[in-house]
């Protein structure tokens, strides 16, 4: 196990009726006028804005308001919100969604106070730690899936160009709070609660599969919360409200991704940069592109290191065997069967893509990630090209 610093200073309020918590929590860190972002108008549609909205009116907060941000989060929002933020003189920012508006909530927390294009901060031109004046975010979530309510992690899609690229902090874009009440995920459609399982799964699998060596209890964590992702993942299909379920589930998306799952070792990150150019070019939603991507990646991958994919068939799906090629592959073919199960796809065809562009989603990947990625096993493009291939 490698040394490590682990910061997770997000504040958890889980439960019912958490969301009229929401005035009292942006007080208490210091709110004194608030931008509220939410995204196509379901926060408003079920009452959860109103309630949000009185909450703040009777802690004696006045708000504003930027709607309208998509499944896959775009530039023009953050523009429009930073303008607003600024206009609005606001000190406190209440994203009230899932990934894609917490995403565009911590963009203009970023850029709020930097003089420059909040872009500079994804594309590398400039490190968002230098600039720390950022403005403090709390969150009500509606969709668990992202993990960013527990995260300093936000990906934002330019639409000139399409690129899809991230900012990673450790604490400065971590949410201060977030509100997490599982009736509000009652009414999320199947195909939503399982695209949100998958990200959840791989967000995890992303941690578990790394070459470093003696990390038993960063596995263990790993590989429970695979695992009660795979026995509450069929319950909340089955029955929508069924709260124990939702309730596991909305916790899951949160340990997937608030770093606890990858302490100690070299992550890999391969399947997300992946799938990243899927989303950006295709429009896809983000968690279908990962159930195409991972189980291509696991294929072409145990070519190379079948250790932990092999470990991960025995232990999270109970494949039993002594060769560590077949038992490998029945890993994957079960994997595959369970994310169909959920109504996920598994192939670029299952996805809509029947002809997908490879050679613009390669040459996409290097012009943003250079000519490797990947911490388990380290890819080069022409593999990349391969990995797509298979996913077809």
């Amino acid at each position: 196990m490698n040394n490590f610093v682990f910061q997770s200073p997000t504040e958890f309020v889980f439960g019912r009726g958490t969301e009229n918590q929401c005035g009292d929590l942006c007080k208490a860190y210091g709110a004194t006028k608030v931008l509220i972002v939410i995204g196509g108008g379901s926060a408003r549609k079920s009452g959860l804005l109103a309630r949000v909205e009185d909450s703040l009116y009777k802690s004696g907060i006045p708000y504003c308001l930027l709607e309208g941000v998509k499944p896959n989060p775009e530039d023009t929002k953050v523009y429009k919100g930073i303008e607003l933020a600024r206009k609005e003189n606001v000190d406190f920012i209440l994203p009230v969604g899932g990934g894609s508006v917490i995403d565009t909530a911590k963009a203009i927390s970023a850029g709020f106070n930097y003089e420059g294009d909040f872009w500079d901060f994804y594309c590398g031109k400039k490190n968002v730690e230098n600039y720390p004046n950022v403005l403090p975010v709390g969150v009500v979530l509606t969709i668990p899936a992202a993990g960013s309510e527990a995260s300093g992690n936000t990906v934002i899609t330019k639409t000139d160009g399409l690129f899809k690229l991230s900012i990673r902090t450790k604490a400065l874009l971590r949410p201060k709070f977030a509100i997490m009440n599982p009736e509000l995920t009652f009414t999320l459609p199947p195909y939503q609660t399982a695209a949100g399982i998958v990200d959840m799964m791989v967000h995890t699998m992303e941690r578990y599969f790394s070459p470093t060596p003696e990390c038993e209890a960063t596995d263990r964590l790993c590989e429970a919360v695979l695992i009660s992702c795979i026995n509450e993942g069929p319950k909340v299909i089955a029955n929508p409200n069924d709260y124990e379920a939702r309730a596991n589930i909305m916790w899951l998306g949160t340990m997937a991704h608030n770093g606890i799952c990858g302490v100690g070792r070299v992550e890999d990150w391969a399947s997300h940069h992946m799938e990243h150019e899927i989303s950006a070019i295709y429009g896809v939603t983000h968690g279908a592109g990962l159930s195409v991507m991972v189980p291509a990646w696991m294929t072409f991958v145990m070519k190379r290191d079948v250790t932990k994919i092999a470990q991960f068939a025995r232990r999270v799906f109970g494949v039993e065997g002594n060769n560590d090629m077949e038992v490998a592959t029945e890993g994957i073919n079960r994997l595959k069967a369970f994310w169909r199960s959920l109504g996920m796809p598994v192939t670029m065809k299952e996805l809509g893509i029947d002809n997908p562009d490879i050679d613009a989603l390669v040459a996409k990947l290097r012009g943003n990630k250079g000519d490797k990625i990947g911490g388990y096993v380290s890819l080069t493009m022409d593999d990349c090209k391969e990995i797509y291939t298979i996913s077809k």
